[in-house]
């Protein structure tokens, strides 16, 4: 195996964001008075928060605004008369103890902390990002944790990749690979920093992106013989 230095996306790639997510927002609106958390609603949140994340990662809004304004907006559709600054902190709070690891992932993270250096890359929250991590149960098997918000920037963006870089060991390009479920982000911002990628893609979901994986998998398991 060529590759000595590791780039793991959090969410969705080691991590099950959305049942974490799930079970974070029916908490939060609970503690807030509101009892009755639909599949709906959640869906619509989820709508609205990636969309906000898009522009985030376009540079068009800031992280601050768009930790309240999923909130805002979710409950500005629905009529609901709930704050959502507390929301927001409530929330955050959930998250960053409420971690479902996707299947492999321990394993995987073993097994490659064995042969070089498993760093994490993500768009999240700073803080709760590292608490996610603690909680999972992977922090023996990672080296480091770039976020974006301590960066500055954002994936796909190749000045996040270069402030990951400055974290990890004396590693060359040729011996990187990030791994992730995002074609937009983590795919294309290996595209663009020159490094291979492999793109995991359990839902077998077509690529009409511009973004080309070096590899693809469904399962997690599955990278350690693709990299071989």
């Amino acid at each position: 195996m060529k590759h000595r230095l590791f780039l793991f996306d959090l969410d969705d790639t080691l991590l099950d964001f959305k049942a974490s997510e799930q079970l974070s927002f029916t908490r939060t609106l609970q503690q807030l008075g509101h009892h009755t958390v639909t599949d709906a609603l959640f869906a619509q949140y989820q709508a609205i928060n990636t969309a906000l994340w898009r522009s985030f990662e376009t540079g068009d809004v800031s992280k601050d605004f768009l930790k309240v304004e999923r909130f805002r907006k979710t409950f500005a559709a629905n009529g609901l008369e709930l704050d959502p600054q507390a929301a927001s902190v409530l929330y955050l709070e959930s998250l960053a103890d409420t971690v479902v690891l996707i299947d492999g992932a321990l394993a995987l993270c073993e097994q490659l902390a064995g042969q070089g250096e498993v760093g994490i890359i993500t768009n999240g929250v700073d803080a709760i990002q590292h608490r996610r991590v603690a909680a999972s149960g992977l922090g023996p098997c990672i080296s480091f944790i770039a976020t974006s918000e301590a960066c500055g920037y954002a994936k796909p963006d190749s000045r996040f990749f270069e402030y990951t870089a400055g974290m990890a060991r004396a590693v060359s390009k040729a011996e990187t690979i990030i791994i992730g479920d995002r074609l937009d982000a983590d795919i294309l911002g290996a595209n663009r920093y020159g490094i291979d990628s492999c793109w995991f893609n359990p839902a077998s979901l077509s690529n009409t992106s511009e973004a080309i994986p070096t590899f693809e998998v469904a399962h997690l398991n599955a990278i350690p013989p693709a990299l071989l």
